[in-house]
């Protein structure tokens, strides 16, 4: 599609997790729904013995951990349990989030905060939701205010039925160096709360 490469932050290298819903866009650019719904059910097709797939939980880096924690917050009940590192927390209020969802959603600003997770914790009346959210400090898109993760914490308190752990690890910045030393820690997370034991992280 004519632009989908022009730069590294949107079009095929950050479909931002979201349904388009712009004339250029809205046909091909639905990752959000691809995560959601068309991979679990190709997965259920693919190893229908293999998987229980009434049970599972969702975890993402950076756009990605935005994709895992909007999905949580707009399906309750769907996932045991979600974690992230290093996300897009607050996308409606950073540049990352302003382009792409100008580009994919155009710019009614209303529409944009239903793929804002904190937006979304704000509004949020659905069942119990633990999450896990890794931070380096030295990560260069934290000083430029990409991220925002005080946005989320003050976000969550805003529903009861969310928790979040926010890890502020000192001295890591935002490589998957950064993700392989704490990966443990949140497979560790998710087992607990898929297998029912409620995770003490």
């Amino acid at each position: 599609m004519p632009g989908e490469t022009d730069s590294w932050d949107f079009g095929v290298g950050a479909g931002f997790y979201v349904n388009a819903t712009t004339p250029q866009w809205k046909k091909n650019y639905n990752m959000y729904d691809y995560i959601v719904k068309e991979l679990p059910a190709l997965l259920a097709k693919e190893f229908p013995k293999q998987l229980d797939l009434s049970k599972k939980s969702i975890m993402g880096h950076s756009m990605g951990g935005h994709g895992a924690l909007i999905a949580a917050l707009k399906n309750p009940g769907m996932y045991a349990a979600c974690s992230a590192f290093s996300p897009i927390c607050n996308p409606v209020n950073c540049p990352w989030g302003q382009k792409a969802f100008t580009g994919y959603l155009g710019d009614d600003k209303q529409k944009w905060s239903e793929w804002d997770a904190s937006h979304l914790c704000k509004q949020y009346k659905g069942s119990a939701l633990a999450m896990l959210v890794d931070q380096g400090t030295e990560d260069d898109f934290l000083g430029k205010k990409q991220l925002l993760p005080d946005a989320l914490v003050e976000a969550v308190k805003s529903s009861p039925n969310l928790s979040l752990h926010l890890r502020m690890q000192n001295g890591y910045d935002h490589s998957y160096y950064f993700i392989s030393t704490f990966a443990k820690d949140h497979i560790d997370f998710h087992a607990d709360y898929l297998l029912g034991r409620r995770g003490a992280l």
